[in-house]
């Protein structure tokens, strides 16, 4: 795990807030979509979280949330699932996805002896997952570590508290338990891990939305990582040909990684392997980067928002990693991206560009 845990938090919607720059459609004149389009959502855990209530007053109505069948065996993969589906249902809230693996994964990763046993259960969480009418699960590689961050209380726009990485901060030196895993390792255990898993979620029509590396930088702390650039994820999205083999489209990390982000979201969501979207920014580099609001970063969002519609994109979207504003309790740890109030700010800046260019959501 990483040191910052991803907290459950959702955050709500500003509604009228207009993109920069865009078109307004005639007053009475309402928009009628041909197709869903965006589903708003955003990850939580708890279906009593006071945030759920702020989210049904915005109208956010899906979520994207885990599944803690690590806690279950395999055999009751599916009456959890069902269970979590109605816990969701009953707040009137319904499941977009699954978010983070939804059995223990770590080993996988690795490639150590008990690789086998956590493929094994995510073909049975699979199955579970379509049974109870799940369809995308996104998932990450990143070995040793998950999305990494070295700095929570960096000030951001009026002082709001928002998180960095720096390649050169202390806690980065030094190897994970794992100690050293190779790039040819990587490769190798991704592709077992497609090889086995790809035809389970081609059978039950689940996709794989594949997350990439947080940061887009090898090695980091000992481990290789694969996810860093999009031609590695061409040969991925090739090891097992399938239209589940796709994408988690976070905008950051491919900006990170040094892409045309708006030629990459068109092709990928053109060839129908953009599952569900990360919608943030970050200033900087790999190396050394912050996170920002959602309207003031260097990314043209109008540009790539309609990029995604244009090209036919159908799923969901969340805004992700925001800074903390004055109004957070945020506490001695700083943030993490996942309070509240700059996410109200995110969701309205969404639907204003949505709205202004008529751009299909839920």
């Amino acid at each position: 795990m990483p040191d910052i845990t991803r907290r459950n938090y959702i955050q709500g919607t500003l509604a009228g807030v207009a993109a920069a720059g865009a078109s307004l459609p005639a007053l009475g004149v309402p928009f009628k979509p041909s197709r869903t389009g965006f589903k708003l959502c955003e990850l939580w855990g708890n279906p009593k979280s006071p945030d759920i209530t702020i989210a049904k007053q915005i109208g956010v109505n899906h979520v994207i949330t885990g599944m803690g069948f690590g806690r279950v065996r395999k055999e009751q993969y599916l009456e959890a699932a069902q269970k979590t589906k109605e816990a969701w249902a009953a707040v009137g809230m319904t499941i977009a996805g699954v978010e983070g693996h939804p059995v223990p994964f770590e080993n996988l990763k690795a490639g150590t002896p008990q690789a086998d046993e956590e493929i094994e259960n995510t073909k049975w969480a699979i199955e579970a997952l379509a049974k109870t009418g799940i369809d995308m699960i996104c998932y990450n590689f990143m070995a040793g570590l998950g999305w990494t961050r070295t700095n929570t209380k960096l000030p951001e726009r009026g002082g709001a508290l928002t998180s960095e990485f720096d390649a050169s901060a202390p806690q980065m030196q030094g190897l994970t338990r794992f100690g050293e895993i190779s790039e040819e390792k990587m490769w190798a255990n991704i592709t077992k891990f497609l090889k086995e898993v790809i035809p389970v979620a081609d059978k039950f029509k689940v996709k794989m939305a594949l997350h990439p590396d947080d940061p887009p930088l090898s090695p980091l702390r000992g481990v290789a990582r694969i996810c860093t650039s999009a031609r590695n994820y061409r040969r991925i999205m090739d090891i097992v040909p399938s239209p589940m083999n796709g994408v988690t489209f976070c905008q950051a990390n491919f900006k990170l990684m040094g892409e045309d982000i708006y030629a990459l979201a068109k092709e990928f969501t053109s060839k129908k392997k953009v599952f569900f979207i990360h919608f943030r920014d970050v200033e900087g580099t790999k190396t050394k980067f912050h996170e920002t609001f959602h309207d003031n970063g260097p990314t043209d969002m109008p540009r790539i928002l309609k990029i995604y519609s244009d090209a036919g994109f159908d799923g969901p979207i969340r805004p992700d990693h925001a800074p903390a504003i004055a109004s957070d309790n945020v506490g001695d740890g700083g943030s993490s991206g996942y309070t509240m109030g700059a996410k109200v700010l995110a969701f309205g800046y969404m639907r204003g560009i949505m709205e202004s260019l008529k751009l299909p959501y839920a």
